[in-house]
C-alpha cells in the first residue's frame, strides 16, 4: 500500500511538472567550415533544455498535451561568442479523432544574430532583455502558444501574443534586427503587431474555423469539415481586401498551402471554383500549390 501511494505521488508529480513543449532543436553549422566544434553541440542541447524545461504558462500540461515544435538554427558564421544565423520555427497540433498532426506555424526568420558563451545559462526574464538568443526563442514560443490556442478557441491566444509583445518591447533597445518597425516588412515586430491588430482578425478567425470547425470534424463528417475549410478562406479574403499582400497572409500559407492543396483535391466533392479564384487572388505566390489541386 505504501509503495502504491508513492507511485501515485510520483505520477502526479510528473503530470504537474510536465511543461508546455515537446521541442526538437537542431543547430547546423556546415556553412561555418567548422561544423564539429563542441560549442554548436552545446548550444543545441542548451536551447532544447531551455525550451523543454522552462514553465512558460500557469497551466498544467499533461505529457501528451505538449505542443510539438522544432527550431532549426542555421549558423552562417561566428567569431568568438558572436553568431550570425537564421532560425526556422515550426509547430503542429493534433487533429481530433486521428493520428494526423497539422502544421500551425512555419516561419523562417533571417534576422537572427546573437551572442553565446558555451555553457552560459539560458533563463527567461519577462521583465528584461537578457540576450537576443533568449528573446527570439521565447518570442516564438509565446507566438506558438497563441496560435495553438486560437486554433482551439476563437481569439483565445491573445494573452500569449501580449507576452510576445512584451518581449518585443524589452528587446527594442538592444540594437538587434527584427524588433523594430523599421527593420522590414517580415519581422518579429510585424508578426506580433499584425496578430494583435484588429485589421488582421481574419487570420485568427481563419485559424479557428480551419482547425476547429474544419479539420477537427473531418473524422465524423468529412464533407462538412471540408466546407468549413472553404469558409475559412473567406475570412482571409476579407482581410486581403483591407490589407493586400500582408505578412500575416504569408504566415498562414507558409504553414498551410500544401495541406490546403491536399484537402481540396481529396475527399467528397464540393464546389471549390469560388475558393480557387479566392486563393489565386489572396495568395498568388503559391500558384504552384493551387495548380496541383485536382477537382
Amino acid at each position: 500500500m505504501h509503495k502504491f501511494f508513492l507511485f501515485v505521488i510520483f505520477l502526479c508529480t510528473i503530470i504537474i511538472n510536465a511543461q508546455e513543449f515537446n521541442a526538437t532543436v537542431v543547430v547546423n553549422a556546415e556553412q561555418t567550415g567548422n561544423p564539429n566544434l563542441q560549442v554548436f553541440k552545446t548550444l543545441e542541447r542548451s536551447v532544447a533544455e531551455f525550451i523543454n524545461n522552462t514553465k512558460w504558462t500557469e497551466l498544467d500540461y499533461r505529457t501528451e498535451e505538449r505542443i510539438d515544435c522544432s527550431f532549426f538554427i542555421n549558423i552562417l558564421g561566428n567569431a568568438n561568442d558572436s553568431f550570425t544565423a537564421t532560425i526556422q520555427v515550426q509547430a503542429s497540433r493534433p487533429v481530433y479523432g486521428s493520428n494526423y498532426k497539422t502544421t500551425i506555424l512555419n516561419i523562417n526568420d533571417k534576422q537572427f544574430n546573437f551572442n553565446y558563451l558555451e555553457f552560459q545559462p539560458l533563463n527567461y526574464n519577462p521583465n528584461n532583455f537578457e540576450s537576443n538568443l533568449i528573446s527570439v526563442v521565447a518570442f516564438y514560443l509565446y507566438t506558438i502558444l497563441g496560435v495553438d490556442a486560437d486554433s482551439f478557441e476563437l481569439n483565445s491566444g491573445t494573452d500569449y501574443f501580449q507576452e510576445a509583445k512584451n518581449i518585443v518591447g524589452n528587446a527594442q533597445g538592444s540594437n538587434t534586427l527584427g524588433w523594430n518597425g523599421q527593420d522590414g516588412s517580415q519581422t518579429r515586430f510585424r508578426l506580433n503587431d499584425d496578430l494583435l491588430s484588429g485589421t488582421f482578425d481574419g487570420y485568427r478567425t481563419a485559424m479557428y474555423s480551419y482547425h476547429r470547425e474544419g479539420l477537427d470534424i473531418m473524422n465524423n463528417d468529412l464533407k462538412k469539415g471540408k466546407e468549413a475549410v472553404l469558409e475559412s478562406m473567406k475570412a482571409l479574403e476579407g482581410m486581403h481586401r483591407t490589407r493586400p499582400n500582408s505578412y500575416i497572409m504569408r504566415v498562414f500559407f507558409d504553414a498551410k498551402a500544401d495541406e490546403v492543396s491536399r484537402i481540396l483535391s481529396g475527399g467528397p466533392s464540393v464546389n471549390i471554383a469560388e475558393t480557387m479564384a479566392t486563393l489565386s487572388r489572396i495568395a498568388p505566390t503559391y500558384a504552384t500549390n493551387w495548380a496541383e489541386i485536382k477537382f
